[in-house]
């Protein structure tokens, strides 16, 4: 049986162990995103004052159409979209592992290597902690789409490395000319679905010589 809230690690009668903040190498990991932005809003910020207090304009308006061009493309806004997507759904998948059971006694949580924007959605590389495998991420995978604000949650284990995850986030249909993953480019595809997707019968509508045989005499 699957591990999820009815049949979880912790015992019943045990208090759930409350998540600890972990390493501070993990905790800048987590926020690579936002340490970037405030590096890059400080850069323009100290841009501004120079261009301001010097007369040179010219690094200024270098940096800042930079910014404008690929916002003022349909491109770019959807690239730009589609990676503030990622944000948020790796923010929702580290909350996800503090609200349920997918973190250690001590409190740490799953590390999200990775994540990319797929033609659906997103993808993650999760690294998982010892005591947490895919089949955890696999009974939780109703939850992490809730959290996600997604359809769905797939997810998918490595041929080799047991420790590592990946979880794709299905929010819309494919759509066609989106930005392709770029997990499967490198690791190549030795991922084993934890939901192997079972056969369904051939719709016999579809089967122009089966159809032939079904269709019923007319009476009278």
């Amino acid at each position: 049986m699957p591990r999820n809230p009815r049949n979880q690690m912790y015992p019943a009668n045990e208090d759930l162990p409350a998540a600890g903040r972990g390493s501070l190498v993990a905790r800048l990991w987590r926020i690579r995103t936002e340490l970037l932005l405030t590096a890059g809003l400080a850069l323009f910020t100290l841009t501004l004052l120079s261009a301001t207090q010097h007369g040179r304009w010219m690094p200024f308006i270098v940096l800042t159409s930079a910014i404008s061009v690929p916002a003022a493309t349909r491109a770019g806004r959807n690239w730009v979209t589609a990676h503030v997507w990622c944000v948020v759904s790796r923010h929702r998948m580290q909350r996800t592992c503090l609200e349920t059971t997918m973190h250690t006694r001590s409190g740490r949580i799953p590390l999200v290597l990775w994540i990319t924007p797929t033609r659906t959605g997103e993808k993650a590389l999760i690294l998982t902690r010892a005591g947490i495998s895919a089949a955890e991420f696999e009974a939780y995978a109703e939850e992490l789409a809730a959290a996600c604000w997604a359809r769905s949650a797939n997810v998918y284990k490595h041929r080799t490395w047991a420790h590592l995850v990946v979880v794709e986030i299905v929010r819309r249909d494919e759509v066609p000319g989106a930005v392709s993953p770029g997990l499967d480019r490198l690791y190549g595809r030795a991922w084993i679905s934890m939901r192997p997707d079972v056969e369904e019968p051939p719709d016999l509508l579809t089967l122009p010589e089966l159809s032939r045989k079904l269709v019923l005499p007319q009476v009278g």
